[in-house]
């Protein structure tokens, strides 16, 4: 049944569903941009050894099916022109391609399992060419390295991949599987695999020989709004996936974010600080930040990012350490005015931007027999904005323009008191999205868009409330606070930098902060 078939103008809707790592989200969305319903079903990870972080497929496909069905419960499931999917990204897993059953479990984007491979790959040279095609540097965080040690353990001679058995995809390609049966991957996602190259748009083939990934297994790479086949499964059954978007990349999209200029942080279990670029995908590299494809929509737009490991994930971490919940964390951090000299580097899994040092080891310093857990547990908040602000100043001096403010989202930009925090120690003004599930709604407008539902001028004019947020700080304060963090952090990296393509950065990083540390 045909879009235009399956009901009225009026009555029509868009279901965007927002697939992260500890929850799927649902919502309905009318052609006045009015929220008609939402869902949300929990989800856990699984972490088998030290380092390894793993999801249940199964458990995401049915969350998917799930969420869709309970946020429709108060409209006509009939009235859905098209499905909008944002997704986790770097995540990936593999399948029997007849029976689409999965052959082992979904390899979550904080998993580490493959360091040593990475460790491996940059020693023979091998960094300089995966940035130059793919925009990224290498390390376990991107698909690649976990798709090829997922395929050594199930087919390690390739023979089921290259007869066309095996099919692999990160969870935007899985979840289309499953609700279509088609074997696609949206372009800005396939830019996550390391796997892409970011110019042409397609898989490339010297990374595929680096990484021992056979073409048969990969999915067709399509525009983020390309429509895909009919639902066969879920109350929405019949309508297509009108569009696709990595969860940061849709983050970036409902803010309104079209041309170059404006920077977004998305707020989660770890962050993501994305601008749009100005220049195309062959310019040269960027100090300490990544490039990729943001969406293509008949053209690729090309962005800057920089991922940091964990931020959210520190604030659960101490928070399980004293048997609490983020909550009272929260209350207890807000009754003193400092975190008294105490630092939390929390490498649990190395440094993401701009440092990505694999190497670096999660690290408590500066504390004595007067610190309390409400230091603790300030130091814990303010790791979460120092380590953004680390990123904002590198994205300063790679585009050589001012960042004076960054637009917030995510669950735990609601914090007031960490959205002033995260102000105060950037010494830059915070615009908070007030609106909830933003990575939902960005690929409900791009859906909204090639369904027909709306027009992109309709789009371009949707209400965007924001509270702004400025410095109360003085910069004098800022600054003195940046610098411990800045020892604290070179401690924690007390390793020689290795070869990762953002060689520079590490080098004066750490020949300034060991000045800074010697006066």
């Amino acid at each position: 049944m045909s879009s235009q078939n399956r009901a009225d103008a009026g009555s029509s809707v868009i279901v965007a569903v927002d697939q992260g790592t500890s929850a799927t989200k649902a919502l309905i969305m009318n052609a006045a941009g009015d929220i008609l319903g939402r869902a949300h079903v929990s989800l856990t990870q699984q972490h088998p050894q030290p380092g390894w972080v793993e999801q249940d497929p199964l458990a995401i496909r049915d969350s998917v099916i799930s969420a869709i069905g309970h946020s429709l419960k108060a409209s006509d499931s009939k009235s859905v022109l098209g499905i909008g999917l944002s997704t986790q990204r770097e995540s990936i897993m593999i399948w029997d391609r007849a029976t689409g059953q999965p052959l082992g479990p979904i390899l979550g984007w904080q998993d580490r399992r493959t360091a040593q491979r990475a460790k491996d790959l940059l020693s023979q040279g091998a960094g300089p060419l995966v940035e130059r095609v793919s925009g990224l540097p290498i390390d376990p965080m991107f698909s690649a390295l976990k798709l090829q040690w997922l395929l050594d353990s199930v087919d390690p001679n390739r023979r089921l991949s290259l007869g066309g058995k095996i099919a692999a995809g990160t969870v935007d390609s899985w979840l289309v599987f499953c609700l279509t049966g088609q074997h696609r991957i949206e372009a800005g996602n396939a830019s996550r695999t390391q796997l892409m190259n970011l110019e042409a748009v397609d898989w490339d083939a010297e990374l595929l020989d680096l990484f021992r990934v056979p073409t048969l297994v990969l999915p067709e790479i399509v525009a983020s709004n390309e429509p895909s086949g009919p639902l066969t499964v879920s109350e929405a059954a019949g309508a297509p996936v009108c569009a696709v978007l990595g969860d940061s990349h849709s983050a970036l999209y409902a803010h309104g974010v079209r041309e170059p200029g404006t920077v977004k942080a998305t707020y989660g279990t770890g962050s993501s600080i994305m601008g749009l670029l100005t220049v195309a995908a062959q310019s040269a590299p960027l100090d300490g930040l990544v490039k990729t494809l943001a969406w293509h929509d008949g053209a690729p737009r090309y962005a800057f990012e920089g991922n940091i490991l964990a931020t959210g994930a520190t604030a659960m971490w101490l928070a399980q350490v004293f048997e609490a919940d983020v909550a009272h964390l929260d209350s207890l951090a807000r009754t003193v005015e400092s975190s008294g000299g105490v630092n939390i580097v929390p490498a649990f899994a190395g440094l993401g931007a701009p440092w990505w040092d694999e190497r670096a080891e999660a690290s408590i310093s500066g504390f004595n027999l007067g610190t309390s857990g409400a230091h603790l547990a300030r130091a814990a908040f303010e790791s979460i904005a120092l380590q953004i602000e680390d990123v904002l100043a590198a994205a300063e001096k790679s585009i050589s323009t001012p960042i004076r403010s960054v637009l917030a989202d995510g669950g735990p930009s609601s914090n007031s008191w960490l959205m002033q925090l995260q102000s105060d120690l950037s010494q830059r003004t915070v615009l908070r999205s007030n609106v909830p599930d933003l990575s939902a709604l960005g690929v409900a407008h791009m859906a909204a868009i090639q369904s027909g539902l709306c027009s992109a001028d309709d789009i371009e004019v949707v209400p965007r409330s924001r509270t702004e947020v400025r410095p109360q700080m003085t910069a004098a304060e800022a600054s003195a606070r940046k610098l411990s963090w800045s020892r604290a952090v070179a401690r924690a990296r007390w390793t020689p930098p290795i070869e990762t393509g953002f060689g520079d950065l590490h080098d004066a990083s750490l020949a300034s902060t060991a000045k800074g540390t010697a006066t």
